[in-house]
């Protein structure tokens, strides 16, 4: 056999075709294309483990199933595409689909179970088949979630069995595959005495439904509709009794014998009639009882004006371009005048009420305003023992005392002190503090200068207690001028409006 370097042709087979390449050059060339080929396969190999390296492993836990896969997607959303897992808007994913993938991942899924709802309506809602995905097994629950609320009455039945609604035997253990809510039949009904009972029911007719709520009918009575009518929504049945009634209108009281269920019927069958307010007791609509007294009421009305009088206000003002203790009259006030009307209200001829419709002013008080002077002037006076300065002159009714005549028992641990803890003697004086401070001095003609440091239950107002030893005790009892000394305290601590008691006797 000759080498590749000398093929045949291949058109005759005897006419060799020399390729220009010998036999060495042709094995060489063999093994470079097999090591080229063995040089990709290892990078693809390289690439395929460094592919698989990236991933990473998601447990997905499926209704307590176990699954573990490897992917490279990023949120849990597209792994459970990757897998193949299709979850309803009612299943439970957590964590929810757009979050991402962390290391260790885990996605735990809970699938909504499909329960049908029947709801047999019975007129009080159209009947229907519900279709939900639900996650609970209680059948409230599920019925909550369905939005179906539970009324009083309504009967429950759970994969064929019976239960109420609040019943033990509906503990949810087992997930309903079928639920049946049978509509429960308000019945309204009116009672002898006028008052109405409400039943709900599930019974096929009404004579049932009274047997159910334990509401035995007597053979003679009467019921509107009969006992086997058909029970359906919103229906009304009422009983009928003879019964006396005592009756009491226009001034005469009698006695009847009525089938009227209601004091309009009565008020129809007497031929009594109702004209503006009057009113009956028991009102219209209201169901006879038996030995029940009806009373018709006539109603008057008339209106009254009354005026009374809307007391004015003082109002004081500061001048600081006015002298200390004085002041003007801006205005004197006046009361203004007030108007109301007033609805009187007889029943049988007896007035029982009186209210005040409306009121009105008619004319508006005015204020009286005083404007009163702020502006301190200090001012000299020559006394016996010199010139002093002051800054205010205040009329006063001077008394005086001394340690033992202020009431105070010798006993006492107070005996001989004054409110502000100094010794009673001369030169101590006692005052209202709201006309003159404690620890302002003072000036007395015929006394000389005080400290106020005491107060008294009866040193009110314009009252000043002049204090002396108990050997030199001077009685007083005179109204003086009291000068209030400088320096001139804070002007927030000037009481400017003084009280005007004790008044001085008039010249």
């Amino acid at each position: 056999m000759g080498s590749l370097g000398n093929l045949k042709d291949s058109r005759d087979g005897t006419h060799p075709i020399n390729l220009g390449f010998s036999g060495s050059a042709l094995a060489a060339m063999n093994r470079w294309t097999f090591f080229k080929w063995i040089a990709w396969l290892g990078l693809g190999a390289f690439c395929l483990w460094g592919y698989w390296r990236s991933q990473q492993t998601v447990t997905i836990v499926l209704d307590g199933q176990i699954l573990s896969i490897r992917t490279h997607q990023r949120t849990v959303g597209d792994v459970l595409q990757e897998a193949g897992l299709t979850v309803r808007p009612e299943d439970r994913v957590s964590p929810p689909l757009t979050h991402p993938i962390q290391p260790p991942a885990m996605i735990s899924i809970r699938r909504a179970r499909p329960v049908r709802i029947w709801i047999e309506g019975r007129g009080v809602e159209p009947s229907r088949w519900i279709d939900i995905y639900t996650l609970h097994s209680d059948p409230r629950a599920i019925l909550a979630e369905a939005g179906i609320p539970l009324g009083p009455g309504d009967a429950l039945w759970v994969d064929g069995r019976r239960g109420e609604v609040d019943s033990p035997a509906l503990d949810g253990r087992e997930p309903p595959r079928e639920i049946r809510v049978v509509r429960s039949v308000p019945l309204v009904v009116r009672l002898e005495n006028g008052r109405r009972h409400l039943i709900w029911s599930t019974a096929p007719t009404v004579g049932a439904a009274l047997r159910e709520a334990g509401m035995l009918l007597d053979p003679a009575d009467r019921l509107l509709p009969g006992p086997e009518t058909p029970l359906n929504g919103g229906m009304q049945i009422s009983l009928f009794r003879a019964r006396p009634i005592t009756v009491e209108a226009d001034g005469h009281i009698r006695v009847i014998s009525t089938t009227a269920r209601t004091v309009r019927e009565l008020l129809w069958e007497l031929g009594i009639s109702l004209h503006g307010q009057d009113r009956v007791v028991p009102g219209e609509e209201s169901r006879l009882q038996a030995g029940e007294t009806v009373r018709v009421i006539r109603v008057v009305e008339g209106f009254e004006i009354e005026e009374t009088s809307i007391p004015f206000q003082t109002i004081w003002e500061p001048d600081p371009n006015r002298e200390l203790d004085t002041w003007v009259q801006r205005s004197p006030g006046r009361n203004g005048v007030l108007q109301r009307r007033i609805r009187v209200r007889y029943e049988n001829g007896q007035e029982v009420a009186r209210e005040v419709v409306d009121e009105t002013t008619i004319r508006p008080p005015e204020p009286r305003v005083w404007v009163y002077g702020t502006k301190v002037v200090v001012r000299t006076l020559e006394t016996p023992d010199g010139p002093i300065e002051y800054w205010r002159r205040i009329r006063m009714l001077a008394t005086s005392y001394s340690r033992s005549t202020a009431g105070v028992h010798p006993s006492a641990a107070y005996f001989g002190r004054t409110r502000t803890g100094l010794p009673m003697q001369r030169g101590i004086v006692a005052v209202d503090p709201r006309v003159i401070r404690l620890g302002w001095k003072v000036y007395v003609p015929g006394y000389g200068v005080g400290l106020a440091a005491d107060t008294g239950g009866g040193i009110i107002g314009r009252r000043i207690d002049l204090g002396y030893n108990d050997e030199d005790l001077v009685l007083w009892y005179r109204w003086v001028d009291v000068y209030l000394l400088t320096p001139v305290p804070p002007p927030e601590s000037i009481p400017y409006i003084l009280p005007d008691w004790p008044a001085p006797p008039s010249p």
